[in-house]
C-alpha cells in the first residue's frame, strides 16, 4: 500500500505541470478544461436558478459592459503573446445577483457573478473593472484547477505518510496532526495568497488594456479596507492583508500603464 501511494504521488507530480501564460512558470495542474468547464457551466446555471439575478438596471448593464471589455482585453493580450485560440472554450457570462455580500467571482470558463453588495464600493465602471479584472484573472490563470490539484496532492501525501507510519499508531497520530496544520499554514494558505497577488497583477494589466485607469485599483482597495471588520493575521488568511495588497498595487500601476501603451491605450476612464 505504501509503495502504491508513493507511486501515485510521483506520477501526479510528473504529469501535472502546465505553464502559466502570464508568468511563463510551471504550475501544478492536472485538471483539463475538458474536465472542469462543463461542470463549471452546469454549476453556474444552477446558481442562477437558485438566486435572484438583477436585470434591466444600470448596475446590471455596467457589469455586462465592463465584463465584455475585460474579456476583449484578455483576447487581445493572448493573441498578441502567441496564445491564439486560448479562450476558444470560454463562454463569457456576466450577471449581477441580489445579495448584500461584498463579493464577486469568476468560475472556470468565464462565468462571472457580482453581488449587489459590492457595487457601492466599486462606485462605477472603473471600480467594477478592478474587481472584474481580478476575478477574470483567476479563471485565465487556472487558479481554481490549481487549488483542486494542490488539494488532491495534499491528501495523497497525507495518506502516504499515514500508511508509512501505520505500524506505529502513536507516531502516525502525531504525523497526521502536524501534517494537517503544517500543510495548511505552510503550503495551502501561502498558495492561495500567491494566487490573489497574481490575480491582482494580471487584473490591473487587463483593466488598463481595456481602457480603465489602473490607479483606481489602489483606491478601490482603500475603500474596501475602510469597511473595517476584523481580519485574521495574514499568515492564517487565504488573502494578503489590505495593506500588503495596496502597497503592491501602487507598485504595479506604472507597469500596467506601460503594458496598455503597447496596445495603443494611453488615456483611461
Amino acid at each position: 500500500m505504501k509503495k502504491y501511494a508513493s507511486i501515485a504521488v510521483f506520477v501526479l507530480l510528473v504529469i501535472s505541470c502546465s505553464t502559466n501564460p502570464f508568468t511563463g512558470k510551471s504550475t501544478l495542474n492536472f485538471q483539463s478544461n475538458d474536465q472542469i468547464f462543463p461542470t463549471s457551466f452546469a454549476q453556474y446555471d444552477q446558481f442562477l436558478k437558485e438566486n435572484k439575478v438583477i436585470t434591466g438596471t444600470a448596475d446590471a448593464a455596467a457589469i455586462k459592459r465592463v465584463g465584455q471589455r475585460i474579456a476583449n482585453a484578455a483576447e487581445r493580450w493572448f493573441n498578441a503573446n502567441g496564445y491564439e485560440g486560448y479562450l476558444n472554450d470560454y463562454r463569457w457570462e456576466y450577471n449581477l445577483v441580489d445579495d448584500d455580500a461584498v463579493n464577486a467571482w469568476c468560475m472556470p470558463g468565464g462565468k462571472i457573478v457580482f453581488y449587489n453588495g459590492i457595487m457601492p464600493i466599486c462606485q462605477g465602471d472603473t471600480g467594477i473593472a478592478v474587481v472584474m479584472g481580478h476575478e477574470v484573472a483567476h479563471a485565465l490563470a487556472d487558479h481554481g484547477a490549481q487549488r483542486m490539484s494542490a488539494g488532491t496532492l495534499q491528501q495523497l501525501v497525507g495518506v502516504a505518510g499515514s500508511v508509512a507510519l501505520s505500524k506505529n499508531p502513536q507516531t502516525q497520530q502525531i504525523f497526521t496532526q502536524a501534517y494537517g496544520i503544517g500543510s495548511q499554514v505552510g503550503v495551502m494558505l501561502p498558495f492561495s495568497r500567491s494566487h490573489e497577488t497574481e490575480a491582482d497583477a494580471i487584473g490591473i494589466r487587463l483593466m488598463a488594456i481595456a481602457g480603465y485607469n489602473p490607479e483606481e485599483a489602489v483606491r478601490l482597495w482603500e475603500r474596501m479596507s475602510a469597511q473595517g471588520g476584523e481580519a485574521p493575521p495574514e499568515m492564517l488568511s487565504t488573502h494578503p492583508s489590505s495593506q500588503t495588497r495596496i502597497a503592491k498595487l501602487k507598485q504595479l500601476v506604472p507597469t500596467a500603464k506601460e503594458e496598455a501603451a503597447r496596445y495603443g491605450v494611453t488615456s483611461f476612464q
